[in-house]
């Protein structure tokens, strides 16, 4: 008889979900608030929960001989080792929608700030000026370019078209919109988008997707949202467009380090900036504990799974 298999919480989830992980056949060891207990915990582990903490590479997996899941309570996983796991065996789940509303939410509100150019009126107005007048322009009538168009961008898009807004999207994986969205080319969708935002994976492929050279393609004195991954773009010429006035304002929940430490782009005062936050809100954070943990518990029973990460080359 199968002796009862081990789940180690490497990061902190939903509380609620964890109780129903206990629930299920499996023990639990819940290391996510003292990540010193985890080694000890590996050689056993027959499935890993984990957020953005902790990072399943190589030396994990190979100290880890019985794994057989790594659950990711988020969207990304480049925080594992996709190739690795896959050369082992071991399936990866996420859950892919749990974020989707927060994001959008964010993004959303990234667009107002920029397009309004607010964040300067509240600074001003909370230091005792009175600063009236004209101030930025409306949403409506704006062309919002996607760079990436999955989950998230599509439930911006369908936001933005209640506001007025035209949507672009550029995705080499996506042929069509499901949408009012115009798939189009890179070049072009910089050359027509009043903002720029980004929601694409990052691979190998794509870092610093966005550069010195995509910046001189952008419309003069376009916005950038950036609410995917830091290194989609090269902060060093982000700044360079943005102290030129190519780029006119720039909104990034993410960074190519984080926390960053690149105070030139940080105290610039056209740059909005927020600590990597997008999918932190408390909807979001149950929903991502609640459905890998569903998943872990369908791996459990020997249940088909709904949100197996393929591996690089591989297919879902």
């Amino acid at each position: 008889m199968e002796a009862t298999r081990q789940v180690v919480v490497a990061d902190p989830i939903d509380a609620g979900a964890i109780a129903r992980l206990r629930a299920g056949p499996c023990t639990v060891e819940d290391v996510s608030g003292d990540p010193s207990r985890l080694p000890p915990l590996l050689p056993t582990a027959w499935a890993i929960l984990v957020r953005s903490r902790t990072k399943v590479d190589r030396n994990l997996l190979a100290a880890a001989p019985r794994l057989r899941l790594v659950a990711r309570a988020g969207v990304g996983v480049d925080n594992v080792d996709m190739v690795a796991a896959g050369e082992r065996g071991v399936r990866v789940v996420n859950a892919p929608a749990a974020a989707t509303a927060s994001v959008a939410e964010l993004s959303l509100t990234f667009y107002l700030l920029l397009v309004r150019g607010l964040l300067p009126k509240i600074s001003s107005t909370k230091s005792g000026k009175w600063e009236r007048g004209t101030s930025g322009h409306e949403l409506a009538g704006r062309t919002v370019g996607f760079v990436g168009y999955g989950r998230i961008a599509r439930e911006i898009a369908r936001r933005l078209a209640l506001l007025g807004a035209r949507t672009l999207a550029f995705d080499p994986f996506v042929p069509r919109a499901v949408d009012t969205t115009e798939i189009v080319p890179l070049n072009d969708l910089l050359a027509r988008s009043d903002i720029v935002s980004v929601h694409a994976a990052l691979t190998a492929e794509n870092h610093h997707l966005l550069d010195a050279r995509a910046f001189a393609q952008m419309k003069p004195g376009a916005f950038l949202v950036n609410v995917a991954r830091g290194a989609l773009v090269d902060e060093v010429a982000l700044l360079e467009a943005l102290h030129s006035g190519r780029v006119g304002g720039a909104a990034l929940d993410v960074f190519e380090q984080e926390p960053p430490t690149n105070r030139a782009l940080l105290d610039h005062p056209h740059v909005i900036a927020t600590p990597h936050l997008g999918a932190s809100t408390a909807e979001a954070q149950a929903r991502a504990g609640a459905d890998v943990v569903d998943e872990v518990l369908r791996a459990l029973r020997g249940e088909p799974l709904v949100a197996v990460v393929s591996p690089p080359g591989g297919s879902r």
